[in-house]
């Protein structure tokens, strides 16, 4: 199914099959769904504009209002060699009073912390405030790039919160990331205090329209974002499309039928849910965490890597690691990184805590049913 409309020429400089491109180009584009979307939001340096320790932000925070210059200058410098003009940003920005701070998603499974401003850009090049401001209340948002998509990976991730703009892209891939929340809320000094779905509404009906069904009724809002995130993690449509995701931003098909957009809907909540990392949906985590280190080096990570075939062990260090691992999770593409990996990489040389331990459980139990699910995925693309 889809609307009558009407094809804008499209000058191919590449070959491309014309008979997928006629399909794939009759879809609805994200970037069009989505009336607002942005560029997601931009550090100043990572080491200051983002900090593992809520905790420690604060301390620095409070040094600043009390004017405890050197204790300030003592906590930010165990971060990095923070220039003069860099630190005196920070520090007038906290002396304004008008911010606070956020949880923001850093990479597809870490979260750290900013100090995000009202009135100027905080700890961030670019907050991209007009749109992040909605994610600090009860939103969802769509990321997603355009163009150069790694197509060993679905070509869009989720949040819950504002996004770093290399949160699902790795560095080495042209373009940084977009993000479009699902939900925008008014300004608290506005009249009109009613959210609005972030959806065009002409393409949100003819969705409406095509998913209509005796059981289901008419699709919400919250469905067809699940449906969306569905299709874009559909294999068959990562392999169909592949060479036009590389070009563009992604392109979603109208529903083919009632039936196929609720079965896609509910694998694109099962996703949606899972990359949330909501503990009811990710349920038990069956890799123990096994070895014996050697003195001092108990539970620090050294040089990640896995032993075995297709279920093996995860190794921290020499010894100690996560056992009954797939190969498949420790491999696993989530946009441009190996989450697996990544998490490990990132934390060279820490110890890591209990809740590190539990945490990173969760993430190959994601990564797990996730390729399970990806699999499930059916579309008729024509």
């Amino acid at each position: 199914f889809s609307p009558a409309a009407t094809i804008e020429p499209f000058h191919l400089f590449i070959d491309l099959n014309l008979k997928k491109a006629e399909i794939y180009f009759r879809s609805f584009g994200i970037q069009d769904f989505f009336l607002e979307n942005s560029v997601s939001i931009v550090s100043g340096g990572d080491d200051f504009s983002f900090w593992r320790s809520k905790a420690d932000l604060q301390s620095f925070i409070d040094a600043v209002l009390s004017q405890r210059d050197s204790d300030a200058k003592e906590i930010i410098g165990k971060l990095s060699d923070i220039s003069t003009s860099a630190y005196r940003r920070l520090a007038s920005d906290i002396l304004k009073r008008d911010g606070q701070i956020v949880e923001v998603r850093y990479n597809m499974f870490d979260t750290h912390w900013t100090y995000f401003s009202g009135r100027s850009n905080g700890f961030l090049v670019r907050p991209r405030g007009k749109l992040s401001k909605h994610m600090l209340r009860h939103s969802l948002a769509l990321i997603f790039k355009r163009g150069d998509v790694d197509t060993r990976s679905a070509p869009t991730f989720i949040s819950n919160k504002p996004a770093e703009s290399r949160y699902w892209t790795r560095p080495n891939m042209n373009g940084i990331d977009y993000f479009a929340p699902l939900y925008l809320y008014p300004d608290p000094q506005d009249l009109d205090q009613t959210r609005r779905v972030n959806m065009d509404p002409k393409i949100r009906a003819a969705i409406e329209d095509a998913a209509a069904h005796p059981k289901h009724g008419r699709p919400d809002e919250v469905a067809i974002f699940d449906y969306i995130y569905g299709v874009l993690h559909c294999p068959a449509y990562r392999e169909t499309y592949a060479e036009f995701l590389k070009i563009d931003f992604p392109r979603v098909p109208y529903p083919a039928s009632p039936e196929g957009f609720w079965d896609i809907r509910e694998k694109g909540e099962a996703l949606r849910r899972l990359h949330l990392m909501e503990d009811d949906v990710i349920g038990e985590t069956p890799y123990p965490y096994t070895g014996e280190a050697e003195p001092e080096k108990e539970d620090t990570v050294e040089k990640p890597s896995f032993e075995g075939d297709a279920i093996g062990k995860v190794l921290i260090n020499k010894t100690q690691g996560f056992e009954n691992v797939s190969r498949i999770a420790w491999e696993f593409y989530i946009g441009g990184y190996q989450p697996a990996q990544k998490w490990l990489k990132d934390r060279k040389g820490r110890e890591l805590s209990m809740d590190d331990i539990l945490h990173y459980r969760k993430i190959i139990k994601i990564l797990s049913e996730t390729d399970r699910i990806m699999k499930t995925i059916q579309m008729d693309l024509g």
